[in-house]
């Protein structure tokens, strides 16, 4: 029987495997957050045709990996960085940094408080709150920066809430920010899912904003974290040249940085997971709406986040009932300001969905 206190990641599927005696390949992740139609199709083509690769070195600037970003993001290839994964730039920034006190938008992703309290930096979080449907108030984070912050960052389209700021309420942030000496990290990993990209995108204002710099992965979108590329966009040349002469050469290999030639310029396979997810979202919602022991948060993102609001049952008890079903939701009770009530599901294939969806309207009643 699982432990009471015992919480999975989307990754955890071996842990999982071993208490819930469920095969692994039996189980579908609404956790992990990763695009349900896998892989590039022209990335997979073309990484099995150049296998060789992996006897040479990569370019060690990586300019054709970082051209085809540049052309992906609308950005100057010189304003690219590329990394291990986009944890390996958050690390490498703020450990750049050194910050004394960073405020985090919470509740979000843990990855941040740690490399901030890694560097020797306090952390501060500025929550957002249910009754504002996790909105941020600007003038309430003013007041937090004011607080000798050197550092901000910010999920946007946010982990676990699914919410997003526009890119108007970023410009002013920043400027703020930059008047405040407050330099300011964006991690986008999840924008690409949102119906409204180019209004919440903040890299064109990598190019007004020398405070910014904005962090991006292909493990969600491209459904790819196995490949371990990541990628940002800075203005900031003085910072940039920094970074690159701190910065271990050849951390990505010759296979993901030619993935990431290509993975960018399959414009077929991006046109369908926007399509597919912007339905699911509508078909999901929709269907969440109609249940009357469950609420939702209105999603940006390829994912959802609820709230069970019968006393008796918490997000742990829905998880035991949906893992022994094979589908697995993420308990968000880890999660900086949030109850034990809360849980979170990405979006799958449309069976998938509806499977997971009768089976939370089975458990919390209609």
């Amino acid at each position: 029987m699982l432990k009471p206190k015992e919480h999975f990641h989307g990754s955890d599927l071996e842990k999982i495997e071993e208490i819930y005696h469920i095969k692994k390949e039996e189980i579908t992740s609404f956790s992990a957050n990763v695009n349900p139609l896998g892989i590039s199709p022209l990335m997979k083509d073309k990484l099995a045709q150049n296998i060789d690769v992996v006897t040479s070195y990569p370019d060690r600037e990586y300019t054709a990996l970082r051209k085809a970003i540049a052309s992906y993001v609308n950005a100057d290839y010189e304003s690219i960085l590329v990394g291990n994964g986009a944890t390996e730039l958050i690390s490498l920034f703020i450990g750049l940094h050194h910050p004394k006190k960073a405020v985090l938008i919470a509740p979000t992703y843990s990855e941040y408080e740690r490399e901030i309290t890694l560097s020797g930096g306090i952390c501060e979080f500025h929550f957002l709150k249910e009754e504002d449907q996790f909105t941020l108030h600007l003038d309430q984070l003013k007041t937090q920066l004011a607080q000798n912050a050197d550092l901000l960052i910010i999920c946007n389209p946010n982990n676990p809430t699914s919410t997003a700021l526009s890119s108007e309420m970023m410009t002013e942030i920043l400027s703020y920010c930059k008047e405040h000496q407050i330099f300011v990290v964006v991690d986008e990993t999840y924008v690409e899912f949102s119906d409204d990209m180019e209004h919440i995108t903040s890299v064109p204002l990598t190019k007004q904003f020398d405070n910014l710099v904005v962090l991006r992965g292909i493990s969600k979108f491209f459904a790819s974290p196995g490949l371990r590329l990541g990628y940002s966009i800075c203005g900031n040349q003085e910072l940039l040249s920094y970074i690159k002469k701190e910065k271990n050469p050849w951390t990505i290999n010759s296979l993901a940085s030619l993935a990431g030639e290509v993975m960018f310029s399959d414009s077929d396979y991006i046109k369908k997971t926007k399509e597919l997810i912007s339905s699911e979202r509508k078909l999901a919602c929709e269907r969440l709406s109609t249940m009357k022991n469950v609420t939702y948060f209105e999603p940006k993102a390829n994912f959802i986040l609820c709230k069970i609001v019968r006393e008796d049952m918490t997000a742990s008890d829905l998880f035991d009932h949906c893992i022994r079903k094979g589908l697995m939701i993420r308990d968000c009770v880890t999660f900086e300001g949030l109850s034990p009530y809360y849980f979170r599901f990405c979006l799958m294939s449309p069976e998938k969905n509806k499977a997971l969806l009768d089976t939370i309207e089975s458990v919390l009643g209609s």
